[in-house]
């Protein structure tokens, strides 16, 4: 296109810079007419001539060839009275346009060397991870040897501890032995020196020969019963020790036992932390090589990173708003707000629409041929519009389509000469603004992508927990302390887990700092700005809502066990839904089953009827139909049962 330019513009400069020599008259009907002979081919070759967008260095000779074509068509005969110079100012010109460009060489070579430095940038950023993981694995490794030495000390200090154990069991048999003939030997001392004793009495002679010889049989078997009673005891007890033996011997056991279920304790926290280790270590391994995986993709396919501060001096209200409209938001969510911008812009020097005709696709209230105006209103006046047409729908007593109420609204509020026009307007703006909850709604609505009951119920939502905030505020100061708040949300929202929960709080003001009796303004967390945007808080209510509406519709598909192209019954999504949600009553999964299979709930068939296996479903197809309307678990899901 550079060229074609260039060329059109050595047309028509060399073709008004002919220059004429002097002393030359030249007739002027005859100039006439050559002049619109000239326009009709200059406008002849201007439709045909197509250049490709090429260096101006390639393009440079065809321009000036084609200009001195030109130049010489329609022209005077050349001769002597006719001397001319051709493409003198174009070939100039072309030029001026080479030295022109040669910056943007430069500036090529510039970029080209910083996507360089980028690369190696990002190369040498790789080393270092690398290299970080490598030492990490080493000191596992180091830690895995240590815990290895610690368990082998652990058992040899047993096997020498068991060892101590046998060793006093021996000395404890040879003691038991010796005592035993001690206890021998002292007997037959006492018995020796009885005897001496016997034999050194003089008055035992004395005595009468039958009374000894009585005392004698007497003793003899007062020593058998002795010797019987000491074999008895000797067979009963001859493996029995002392109590205080036994009972060293058993603390001793006991303490033993106490440090080796101490050790076997230890032993098997270290193995666990072990497992641990090699799990996060694998874990860890896999996800360096998929960050890997995905740096070499990002490398191989990624582009530079746009430059989001050159919008500030395009976007209308510079960088103030800019970077308001930039605050806290990704490259994906910016795109959205420069297409909106972009958007809005186009949309405001539109001065008609054109009409979509009448056919079936096309919604009702947009069925017009010819030429819209373009009312023009203010974001404010279209947010405004439409928080009037939900008032009026919610108090709606005998409920039509949404898309026919919609016009019929605006042709109570603007009248029928009107109503395309605003029609029209307001269709063209909610399309534009995604980032709009009310627009973006009311959008989604409109065009059955979403049920109004969604809308309805989260609003009521919204008014609930803002009554249960004003019910525990017993001063009625517009304050709650953080142990107050957390209480109504948890009463609240009962199904919500603590990571929700903590969620919500910080949306609302709590910060790791803040303790219980902190005050919190809950009233300001409900309120709306000119433009229908929400407080972060009720933001984070809708995004908590749609994550709990993905995760069961998750669960389910999972709970199916179907792949999205397959074929799934009646009976057999009527019974995930309750395998679920075992709180679901019949008629909410009446509705749930009526909506997927898009039958009206008068003509289900009862559970356990024939006629339910005949009636299936894409599950892609009802997973998309119940992801339309308001559907979230009513209870708890059922523990599964402990193997």
């Amino acid at each position: 296109m550079a060229c074609q330019q260039l060329r059109y513009h050595s047309f028509s400069s060399a073709s008004r810079l002919q220059p004429q020599p002097s002393g030359v008259t030249i007739d002027e009907s005859f100039l006439i007419e050559n002049k619109s002979t000239q326009k009709r081919k200059l406008l002849q070759k201007r439709r045909t001539l197509e250049l490709p967008a090429a260096s101006l260095s390639h393009c440079q000779a065809p321009v000036l060839r084609g200009a001195g074509k030109l130049l010489t068509q329609g022209a005077p005969p050349a001769g002597p009275r006719h001397r001319f110079h051709p493409g003198t100012k174009a070939a100039a010109h072309q030029r001026e346009k080479i030295r022109a460009l040669e910056p943007l060489k430069a500036k090529l070579v510039t970029v080209n060397e910083d996507c360089n430095e980028r690369i190696l940038a990002m190369r040498a950023e790789e080393k270092h991870e690398i290299s970080l993981l490598k030492k990490e694995k080493m000191n596992l490794l180091k830690l895995i040897d240590k815990k290895n030495e610690e368990k082998i000390s652990l058992q040899s200090e047993v096997a020498k501890l068991r060892k101590n154990l046998a060793e006093e069991y021996l000395h404890y048999l040879s003691e038991r032995d010796a005592r035993k003939i001690l206890i021998a030997d002292l007997n037959e001392l006492r018995y020796q020196r009885e005897d001496m004793s016997l034999a050194q009495s003089p008055g035992i002679w004395g005595e009468d020969p039958v009374k000894l010889t009585l005392a004698l049989k007497m003793t003899r078997q007062d020593l058998t019963r002795t010797q019987m009673e000491l074999n008895t005891m000797k067979a009963n007890f001859g493996d029995v020790v002392p109590r205080r033996d036994f009972e060293m011997q058993e603390k001793t056991n006991k303490d033993l036992q106490e440090q080796l279920d101490t050790l076997r304790a230890s032993y098997e926290e270290v193995r666990k932390e072990h497992e641990i280790l090699m799990q996060l270590h694998m874990s860890t391994l896999k996800e360096r090589d998929q960050f890997f995986s995905e740096l070499q993709e990002i490398q191989r396919t990624s582009t530079p990173r746009p430059d989001w501060t050159k919008c500030e001096d395009v976007v209308a209200g510079g960088p103030e708003r800019w970077q308001m409209l930039a605050e806290g938001k990704n490259s994906d969510q910016l795109v959205d707000v420069l297409l909106e911008e972009i958007g809005s812009g186009l949309l405001r020097e539109k001065e008609f629409f054109p009409g979509l005709g009448y056919e079936e696709a096309i919604p009702a209230f947009l069925r017009f041929e010819g030429l819209v105006e373009n009312k023009r209103p203010s974001k404010k006046d279209v947010v405004d519009l439409l928080k009037d047409a939900w008032k009026e729908r919610l108090a709606e007593e005998q409920k039509e389509t949404f898309p026919d109420f919609f016009f019929n609204f605006l042709e109570r509020r603007f009248g029928p000469s009107d109503a395309m026009a605003w029609a029209y307007t307001i269709f063209e703006n909610i399309k534009i603004f995604h980032s709009n909850e009310v627009m973006s709604q009311f959008y989604a609505v409109l065009m059955g992508k979403r049920s109004e009951n969604v809308y309805v119920t989260q609003k009521e939502t919204v008014a609930q927990l803002l009554k249960e905030m004003t019910n525990a505020d017993s001063q009625n100061e517009g304050l709650l302390t953080m142990e107050q708040f957390n209480t109504v949300l948890k009463s609240t929202f009962p199904l919500k887990t603590e990571e929700q929960i903590q969620e919500l709080m910080e949306a609302g003001g709590w910060h790791p700092s803040s303790s219980n009796a902190d005050l919190l303004n809950y009233r300001s967390l409900f309120m709306e700005d000119e433009e229908g945007q929400s407080e972060p808080f009720v933001q984070k209510l809708w995004e908590q809502y749609m994550d709990e509406k993905d995760e069961y519709l998750q669960q389910l598909k999972q709970e199916l066990g179907t792949e999205l192209y397959e074929e799934v019954t009646l009976p057999k999504l009527r019974g995930a839904l309750m395998t679920i949600d075992p709180s679901l009553d019949k008629q909410t999964v009446n509705t749930y089953v009526s909506q997927a299979f898009q039958l009206p709930e008068s003509e289900l068939p009862e559970d356990g009827d024939e006629k339910e296996e005949g009636v299936v479903e894409i599950l892609q197809t009802a997973l998309e139909r119940l992801q339309v309307i308001d559907i979230r678990r009513v209870g708890p899901r059922e523990p599964e049962p402990a193997n």
